[in-house]
């Protein structure tokens, strides 16, 4: 028999399920509600839903503890940049799959309250089980990890509240759901209280620090301001490299063959400030929305790029070029360029 038809069959309806007469002759229909497409999907939904929600709401939480507590050996300098884009990606799917998640547990459950011969239904106590199980293999592997890092010398404290997240997140799964196969009794409220408040809770502080929109896209602005700052610069070196000289202005790094063209800024569409200050020293100057100095907690400070840090507004940097580190190059060969 083809087993996703045999997996649907079982998770539609059963003799018992469908009502009408079992092998013994007796009617069912008062001991066994029927099965609906409706009961399949919405504890589909509800599945998928829990999953998604879990995942995001544990990314939420991973990222601060990755910001408040930086494991320079696991994540390097690069740790900020990802935990907002991460931040980010989990606060979408948070805020809209948790809702549902939370809208369709209550259907079903009333579901429940108001026939409760459908506490009986297959595809209600397969996926049960399921998730009861899904959620149990988590705990297993959380405990694993915990030893393994034990071993390997990593229990550092934000390792410890991770661990903790994810038995929080397996716990309160295993709490409800075997709850809601013993059909035990418990103030339901206070829970689900609990959980939205949490979860509201964690929503709120990661809007907190990913900043408005907008704050974001100036953020982009900057990083693309030092980006091209950095293009620039590694042209002037290579131009230097090759003739023993620095340009007087810009467009002299304009080259149709190998089509590069100077960037300009992304924001104003303006041509950033160059000037001389040297025989082998030059100003690079642009104006920035944020400081990456001293930024505020709600602006997410963007890669340091080590010797790109910059206030706001026009900020300028002053470069001079050592011989020894970049010798003008005998014709013929080719310079590498460093930044």
């Amino acid at each position: 028999m083809n087993p996703v038809r045999s997996l649907a069959r079982n998770l539609v309806a059963s003799p018992e399920d469908l009502g009408g007469a079992t092998s013994n002759g007796m009617d069912t229909n008062s001991q066994v509600s029927r099965s609906t497409p409706r009961d399949v999907f919405l504890y589909l939904l509800s599945l998928i839903t829990l999953v998604m929600s879990a995942g995001s709401f544990g990314m939420l939480i991973y990222q601060y503890i990755d910001l408040k507590f930086p494991d320079i050996l696991q994540y390097g300098y690069m740790a900020s940049n990802a935990s907002y884009g991460l931040i980010r990606t989990a606060l979408a799917a948070l805020v809209v799959v948790f809702p549902v998640f939370f809208w369709v547990s209550l259907t079903l459950h009333r579901d429940v309250v108001t026939e409760p011969m459908k506490r009986d239904l297959r595809v209600r106590r397969w996926l049960l089980y399921f998730t009861v199980f899904v959620a149990g293999l988590v705990v297993i592997g959380d405990l694993i990890t915990l030893i393994q890092s034990f071993l390997n010398g990593d229990l550092t404290t934000a390792f410890i509240l991770k661990v903790l997240t994810i038995f929080f997140i397996a716990g309160s799964t295993l709490f409800y759901y075997l709850s809601e196969l013993r059909d035990r009794i418990y103030s339901r409220n206070i829970f689900r209280v609990i959980i939205v408040s949490i979860v509201a809770l964690t929503l709120g502080y990661g809007f907190y620090l990913a900043g408005s929109p907008q704050s974001q896209r100036l953020v982009r602005f900057d990083d693309a301001k030092v980006s091209n700052l950095q293009t620039i610069q590694s042209q002037l070196m290579y131009y230097w490299q090759q003739k023993g000289s620095l340009p007087k202005s810009l467009d002299f790094l304009n080259d149709s063959i190998s089509g590069f063209s100077v960037p300009v800024d992304p924001q104003t569409n303006q041509s950033y400030e160059y000037s001389l200050t040297g025989v082998r020293a030059f100003r690079l100057c642009a104006n920035f929305n944020f400081d990456t100095v001293n930024p505020r907690e709600s602006i997410p400070a963007i890669y340091p790029y080590y010797n790109w840090q910059h206030g706001a507004g026009r900020v300028c940097f002053d470069r001079t070029i050592d011989e020894a580190l970049y010798p003008v190059n005998p014709k013929g060969l080719t310079p590498s360029l460093k930044y």
